[in-house]
């Protein structure tokens, strides 16, 4: 079965449920990427996204051969995400070579962590390379933010934003983590007066200790309900527990996420097979 773009698996998909996994500072070794995949696959997601690393940046060719690996080894079509800082044209059309001749055919169109010590490049946002990667034959997809990106502090400027990444040529959209279904739904709405037409599918990540969770906060300007301060209050001292209702809580969202109807669900596994099932689960409990 050769591997799809993510267009087509919405387009023959209801609800399509993908995965993240990441190689954490670029190290995640072949055999520890192919432990990983081999427990994702039965799960039969529609796709699975490669991050640069857990930061969104780091070595792109670890990206590109975890994203091979996967494809070729398990018949499970990847994204690969691609940063434009410090790219030049140049560089970029290099990449895009490297991409096709592993098969890549998606790709996650994002900005990356800034870098003072990286050389200038040609692109200053994401929405800048999207042109240049559709016209290199991509299904490109764009990051979205429901409650804003942390850089912006006006929703209606960051979904004039988001609209631009569409309007640049991007055919799918895939949101950061959010612990509020509400400030989902909302952000929604606010994409559809917006003109926003492609796919969104709306990031879940389980929330497993306290330091990553403030991890979190300060890197995604995720917001915390009340609901999860005392998860974390109750269970401060019970790791164990407290991991257990982080994986708990985050069930109950993609649940309450897919009932509500949106297009897609993705889930940020952090390289464990055992939240990917879980949460898998859960979503099938109520379809």
């Amino acid at each position: 079965m050769a591997t799809k773009t993510v267009s087509q698996i919405f387009a023959t998909q209801k609800l399509p449920v993908s995965f993240e996994i990441f190689p954490p500072k670029g190290d995640l070794s072949q055999e520890e990427a192919q432990q990983v995949a081999s427990q994702l696959a039965p799960l039969d997601p529609a796709f699975i996204s490669v991050t640069y690393s857990a930061g969104g940046s780091g070595n792109s060719s670890r990206t590109l051969e975890v994203a091979r690996l996967i494809q070729r080894d398990y018949d499970v079509s990847t994204v690969a995400h691609l940063t434009c800082q410090g790219l030049t044209r140049q560089s970029l059309a290099k990449k895009s070579a490297h991409l096709k001749e592993a098969g890549i055919k998606n790709v996650l169109a994002l900005r990356g962590d800034p870098n003072p010590e990286a050389a200038p490049g040609d692109f200053e946002y994401a929405s800048d390379m999207i042109p240049q990667l559709v016209e290199d034959g991509f299904c490109v997809g764009a990051a979205a933010y429901p409650e804003g990106h942390i850089s912006c502090l006006d929703p209606d400027i960051d979904v004039a934003y988001l609209r631009g990444k569409q309007d640049a040529g991007a055919s799918f959209l895939v949101t950061q983590l959010f612990f509020d279904n509400q400030l989902a739904y909302r952000f929604r709405e606010r994409c559809h007066k917006a003109g926003i037409t492609v796919p969104i599918t709306f990031g879940v990540m389980p929330f497993l200790s306290k330091s990553q969770v403030s991890r979190m906060i300060f890197m995604c300007g995720a917001s915390l309900p009340s609901a999860v301060v005392k998860l974390l209050a109750r269970y401060e001292d019970d790791p164990e527990s407290l991991r257990a209702a982080g994986i708990e809580y985050a069930c109950a969202q993609l649940q309450d996420l897919a009932t509500h109807g949106v297009d897609g669900l993705h889930i940020y596994t952090m390289n464990r097979p055992q939240v990917a099932a879980a949460a898998v689960a859960a979503i099938r409990e109520v379809l």
